[in-house]
C-alpha cells in the first residue's frame, strides 16, 4: 500500500464540523457510536458509544499500543481515503460518527520518537494520515520535573511549543504531572479521539498519589461523555498493584485486555484481545462470538482481529 495521494495538506482542527453532538442518537434510539477502525472488530461490536473512556490494558507487546494507533490512523482515513476507510470497516453496521482529530499525549515521549516508531512499524500510509491530523501534547518537562533526568533530556523545541493551536496555551509546562495531563484534555479533547500514553508512566512516578490517579480517571469518564470523542487510556497489566488495577478498571466505560497465548494446535504464541468489560458493546456481539479475538499485527494492515475463540 503506498502513500495517499492527497492535493493540500489540512490541518487537524480543519475537520470540526463533524463534532459529534453529545446528545445525538442513531437510528435504532442507541447512542451514537464511533467505529474503532480496526476490522472485523467493528462488524461484530458496531462500534463504540461516543464519549466513550476505554482502558486498553495488555502485557508488554501484546498489541494494546498497536490498537490504539491502528484505530486512529483507520479512522483519520474517513477524511482522506473514504475508499480505504471503507475497505477497513467491512460489513460493519453504522451509522457512524468520526472524531474531528487525534490528539495524543504523552507523559515521557516526545512527537518524533512516537512517530518514528509508527513510520518504522506500519506502512508509509499510517504516518502520512497520523501527521495530518494529529496534535501532541509532549508532557515530559512536567513529568521528569524534580527527578534525575537532566532537563535537556526532557526539554521541548521552541519551535513545537509554536506550532501549537491557541487552545494549548492552558497548558502549563511546569505544573505535576496531573495538572498538566488535565490542562492538556480539556484544551484539546472535545470532539476528538485521545490517545492518553500512558497510565503505566503516572502509576510508577515517585510522588504521584495512587489515589489522585484514580480521581482523574474518574473525572475523565465524566469530562468525556460532553466531548462526544473517544478516549484511550494504555496501562500495562501488572504494573500497578491488583487492588489499585481493579480500581482503574472500575473508573473507565470499557475495558479491552491484551495478552499472549500459547496456540493450543501450534508451538508459537499469539496475540489475543478479550473485551474485559463494555457493557453497551457486549450486548450486541452474538453469545457465539463473545469471547477471546485473535489479533494480528502487520505493517500493511495494522492490527486486525482474524478469528475468535471460546473461553
Amino acid at each position: 500500500m503506498g502513500g495517499l495521494a492527497i492535493d493540500a495538506p489540512r490541518p487537524w482542527y480543519a475537520n470540526t464540523a463533524t463534532f459529534i453532538a453529545p446528545t445525538a442518537a442513531d437510528t435504532r434510539g442507541g447512542p451514537v457510536r464511533v467505529p474503532t477502525g480496526v476490522p472485523d472488530f467493528d462488524y461484530l461490536a458496531g462500534g463504540i458509544p461516543a464519549g466513550s473512556t476505554v482502558l486498553l490494558l495488555g502485557e508488554p507487546g501484546a498489541g494494546h499500543q498497536e490498537f490504539a494507533l491502528t484505530s486512529a490512523a483507520h479512522l483519520m482515513l474517513h477524511f482522506d481515503d473514504p475508499e480505504l476507510h471503507r475497505i477497513y470497516l467491512g460489513n460493519a453496521r453504522g451509522p457512524f460518527v468520526y472524531p474531528a482529530g487525534v490528539v495524543y499525549v504523552s507523559l515521557t515521549r516526545a512527537q518524533d520518537q512516537v512517530m518514528r516508531e509508527v513510520r518504522g512499524t506500519f506502512d508509509a500510509t499510517y504516518h502520512e494520515v497520523l501527521l495530518r491530523h494529529l496534535r501532541f501534547h509532549d508532557l515530559s518537562p512536567s513529568y521528569f520535573t524534580d527527578s534525575v533526568v537532566p532537563t535537556s533530556w526532557s526539554s521541548v523545541e521552541e519551535g513545537l511549543l509554536a506550532g501549537l493551536a491557541s487552545g494549548s496555551a492552558t497548558v502549563r509546562p511546569s505544573a505535576p504531572p496531573l495538572t498538566a495531563l488535565a490542562d492538556a484534555l480539556e484544551a484539546d479533547g472535545a470532539g476528538n479521539l485521545v490517545l492518553i500514553d500512558s497510565l503505566t508512566d503516572l502509576l510508577v512516578r515517585r510522588g504521584v498519589d495512587t489515589e489522585e490517579v484514580l480521581t482523574l480517571v474518574k473525572g475523565l469518564r465524566r469530562r468525556s461523555k460532553g466531548w462526544g470523542g473517544l478516549v484511550y487510556l494504555l496501562l500495562t497489566r501488572g504494573v500497578a498493584p491488583p487492588a489499585v488495577e481493579a480500581a482503574i478498571l472500575d473508573s473507565v466505560d470499557g475495558v479491552l485486555s491484551f495478552s499472549w497465548s500459547t496456540s493450543p494446535v501450534h508451538s508459537y504464541r499469539q496475540r489475543t484481545m478479550l473485551i474485559e468489560k463494555f457493557m453497551p458493546v457486549l450486548s450486541r456481539i452474538p453469545q457465539e462470538h463473545q469471547g477471546r479475538f485473535i489479533i494480528r499485527v502487520s505493517n500493511v494492515s495494522g492490527l486486525v482481529t482474524t478469528q475468535y475463540e471460546r473461553i
